[in-house]
């Protein structure tokens, strides 16, 4: 897991708060001074909290959950984007829609309707209807499409919520705490920071600095993501090699004897001189047996009269 130096922090603006008439007295925590009227933010609270999303959101990756990037501001729509497409998590970069989380069926609703315009438009059936008609619904297409496309993919209730200006985003907060959802926050000294669960205390509307912000949080989502790949790749192959038969296992004897099982010792016919060839006692305790008679064949026999002398 990358960790941030100072020096970087510095380079990157991440130390400028807002202008001291615009400050909100619950940041008085993270403010370490002022100078010619800008407050200067402590940059050891910025890494404490990095460190503690940065944790946070690799064991919320690594158990399978989803995270929800959020920033409608201009200068962080593109930061946004790219976070959701390294990570393949939902974004939230145009107006945040009320009830996205509050009342999930009704978007849910809505992206299925999203779905059934682009199966008109690749079908067909589109060019059936009157040109104001196609007009109607492609300009619908399209406005969906913009509200809605980041959370296309989102198919439940995410695991966490990171919101870049918490102070505007407002509502998409309010729902998130209504919800229960843990909320991390990169905000300013004009924002409140009771509102988010952890607070990463930073320069909210430079480029530069959110960047480097939001592409450490990116790392940890990107490496707990791929410890859940690794999990599930051992998984399935212990269930496999679980499920393979044993071929080295003995076969049962079906009832036979130790006896029975040892290789028979094939006799060879005497001859003189040879080393290691039967003798002539060999061949007589080996020559067979003649055939015993049943009982009921001796008394037959005996009731004749033609029973062997003895």
């Amino acid at each position: 897991m990358e960790t941030v130096t100072v020096k970087q922090l510095i380079d990157a603006g991440v130390h400028f708060g807002c202008r001291v008439s615009r400050w909100n007295p619950k940041m008085a925590p993270f403010i370490y001074g002022r100078r010619n009227l800008i407050h200067i933010m402590d940059l050891r609270e910025t890494l404490r909290g990095l460190l503690r999303a940065q944790n946070f959101l690799y064991h919320i990756a690594a158990e399978g959950q989803q995270i929800l990037w959020v920033g409608t501001k201009r200068q962080v729509k593109g930061v946004i984007q790219d976070a959701g497409q390294r990570t393949g998590m939902p974004v939230v970069t145009e107006r945040w829609i009320g009830g996205t989380l509050t009342n999930f069926s009704v978007i849910r609703s809505r992206l299925r309707r999203l779905e059934e315009l682009e199966a008109m438009e690749e079908d067909g059936t589109l060019a059936n209807h009157s040109k104001k008609m196609v007009s109607t619904l492609r300009r619908e297409r399209r406005k969906i499409e913009r509200n809605l496309g980041g959370i296309r993919e989102m198919s439940s209730i995410p695991g966490a919520m990171i919101v870049v200006d918490p102070a505007r985003e407002e509502n998409a907060v309010k729902e998130a705490r209504r919800l229960g959802i843990p909320v991390i926050g990169i905000l300013d000294t004009d924002c409140d920071p009771t509102l988010v669960d952890i607070v990463i205390p930073g320069n909210d509307d430079a480029l530069k600095s959110v960047r480097l912000l939001l592409e450490r949080l990116v790392t940890s989502v990107e490496e707990g993501c791929a410890n859940r790949r690794e999990q599930t790749a051992a998984i399935g192959s212990a269930e496999k090699t679980e499920e393979l038969p044993l071929g080295d296992e003995p076969r049962p004897t079906r009832g036979k004897t130790a006896a029975s099982l040892r290789p028979r010792r094939a006799s060879v016919p005497a001859v003189k001189g040879l080393e290691g060839a039967a003798t002539e006692e060999d061949d007589e305790l080996s020559a067979p047996e003649e055939p015993r008679q049943e009982p009921q064949e001796v008394a037959a026999e005996a009731r004749t009269g033609d029973a062997p002398a003895e």
